[in-house]
Parts: C-alpha cells; structure tokens; sequence
C-alpha cells in the first residue's frame, strides 16, 4: 500500500505544480482546452479519491475504476505524444520539456505502475466504458470546437487533427487507440 500511496500523492503535487505552472503561462480558458491539462487533473482526482479511500480502509469499486478511468486518459494522452504529436513536431523539446515532459510521460508512467501494481482487481469487462469516456467527450468537445464551430469562436486545432479536413480519420485513430488501452489497461 505504501508504493500506491506514495505514487499517488505524487500525481496529486505534481499535477497541482504543473496546473500553477501552466497558469502563470497561460490564461485558464486556453490551459484547460488540452486534453493533457484535462486528462491529468482527473487522474490527480482519482489518485486523490484512493488516498481518501485508503485512509477510510478499502478501495471500492467505484474509486478503481475512477483510477482506471483517469489512467486511460493519461495513457492515452502518453501515445498520442510519442506516436503522433512528437514524430509530427519533429522537436522532442515542444513535447517533452519541463512540464510538458511530467505531463506526457512521467505521470502517465505513475499513474501506469500505481494502477496495475497496487490497485488493479479482478474487474468486469463494463468497465472499459469509463476507460473510453474521458477520449470520447474530448473527442466530441474538440470536433466541436475546431471544426463546426463558427469561425469566429473556433479553438486553433492545436494536435493537427482537422489537418487538411481529415478530422474522420482522426477521430477514427483516437477511438482505436483509446479502446486498444482500455482493453489492455483492463487485460493486464
């Protein structure tokens, strides 16, 4: 228990930094349009819902799958970098520097070995829903956003996902990629 409590907490203060960091950076309304922003803060709340749980005695069902969910997320947001985004930008250091590296790699890793080493249980095949639901309402904000808002208040498609109008293919690839971590989050 000790190992999950001490990654764990690491999440939670290394989440909190980076937030207090980003926001000297950067304006709340731009910050938290990132699925690296969004996807991290739920896993600090679920790595926050198992130190309460631990400090009551048990983790329910509800908090592992909450973890399983945030971790998903994370996960996700961790192969999106080293699959896509770094082989695009071609700059490691637009994706893996400072906050950026804690964010895309570092606690995602934590989130990673807490999850499967200490809070991981037998879990039924249900829960892959909540594992695919963070990607899939971002999914749903983002296209919303970037491509069927009015030009006006459109965001700047910041992954390159509407590249030349291909946001279908996109959208395909990130519910590939986010069922394919979900199973084997839940598989392992």
């Amino acid at each position: 228990m000790l190992p999950s409590v001490i990654l764990n907490a690491l999440l939670i203060l290394l989440n909190l930094l980076c937030t207090v960091i980003g926001l000297r950076r950067a304006p709340a309304s731009k910050l938290f349009r990132y699925f690296t922003t969004l996807s991290n803060l739920l896993c600090a709340a679920a790595a926050a819902a198992v130190l309460c749980c631990y400090a009551l005695g048990e983790l329910p069902l509800w908090v592992i799958v909450f973890k399983y969910a945030g971790t998903c997320a994370v996960t996700v947001t961790m192969l999106t970098v080293l699959l896509y985004l770094l082989p695009a930008s071609g700059d490691w250091r637009l994706v893996l520097y400072g906050t950026d590296m804690i964010l895309h790699v570092i606690c995602p890793l934590m989130a990673i070995a807490s999850f499967l080493f200490f809070e991981k249980t037998d879990m039924p095949a249900w829960v892959m829903a909540p594992g695919v639901a963070p990607v899939m309402l971002y999914a749903v904000l983002y296209c919303r956003k970037v491509v069927f808002a009015p030009e006006a208040r459109r965001w700047e498609d910041f992954y390159g996902f509407n590249y030349k109008g291909k946001w279908p293919i996109s959208c395909a690839a990130m519910t590939v990629l986010a069922g394919l971590t979900a199973f084997a989050l839940w598989k392992i």
